[in-house]
């Protein structure tokens, strides 16, 4: 069953600061995403890649098209829907990952990665437990899990930002380069643990340059030039 399909996707920028200019960042998007399927987003810088997955997260609309998410409740248009729906969908199915950590100042690196668990999770205690464990997973030191991640490295901050978007297992992960930055130790442990996500039925999109993590992690690659499709590769079937 599909948990995605996207038609005739277009997304234009008008920028009014050089007189209105009109960019159009994607054209003609077309493809359908499997349950349980991972899909790696590649081309160069400027290709669209993530004005794609924002157009799907809805940070940005879409000009024109269709994006189907098949939710738990029924198939919605993610064009289309309302805020409301899209703040269910954030909060219940679909969690995005961006390439940078933002977060509130003077929160703790634990409590960052409980984010999504604090949702769900009504003991406290717990759900902090399952973050230090996963915390531990990607190498972060026990030292560093009560300091405020800003003062963190950029790898650093990175694990903590994985951590956050996995833990409370996601329906569907949108992912922006997730192991950018990390030695290869935890490149192996940050794909163990999107496979495992897989496994247990997460569809995840993800951008990534790194040719390591997309051959062990995707099933199909979705390679965009200029705003378009220029291939659609298979890994695995």
């Amino acid at each position: 069953m599909n948990i995605l399909e996207v038609n005739d996707l277009g997304k234009n920028f008008n920028l009014h600061i050089l007189n209105g200019k009109r960019i159009e960042a994607l054209k003609n998007i077309n493809f359908t995403m499997k349950e349980g399927e991972i899909i790696g987003l590649t081309g160069k810088s400027g290709s669209g890649k993530s004005s794609l997955m924002k157009c799907i997260y809805r940070s940005y609309l879409a000009s024109h098209g269709e994006i189907i998410y098949n939710s738990v409740a029924g198939k919605i248009d993610l064009v289309a829907a309302t805020d409301h729906q899209i703040i269910q969908l954030r909060k219940n199915e679909i969690t995005y990952c961006s390439q940078f950590l933002s977060v509130i100042p003077r929160v703790t690196a634990v409590d960052v990665v409980c984010e999504n668990l604090f949702r769900s999770q009504k003991d406290k205690f717990e759900a902090r437990e399952m973050a230090k464990e996963m915390l531990e997973k990607l190498g972060l030191p026990t030292s560093l899990w009560d300091a405020f991640p800003v003062t963190f490295s950029g790898g650093e901050q990175q694990r903590i930002n994985v951590a956050r978007a996995i833990i409370a297992r996601p329906r569907f992960l949108l992912i922006d380069e997730p192991t950018a930055s990390l030695d290869q130790k935890t490149k192996d442990v940050v794909v163990d643990l999107i496979l495992d996500l897989k496994q247990n039925g997460t569809s995840v999109l993800c951008i990534s340059h790194d040719e390591y993590t997309l051959e062990k992690l995707v099933d199909r690659r979705l390679a965009l030039y200029k705003g378009e499709i220029e291939q659609l590769e298979g890994i695995a079937e």
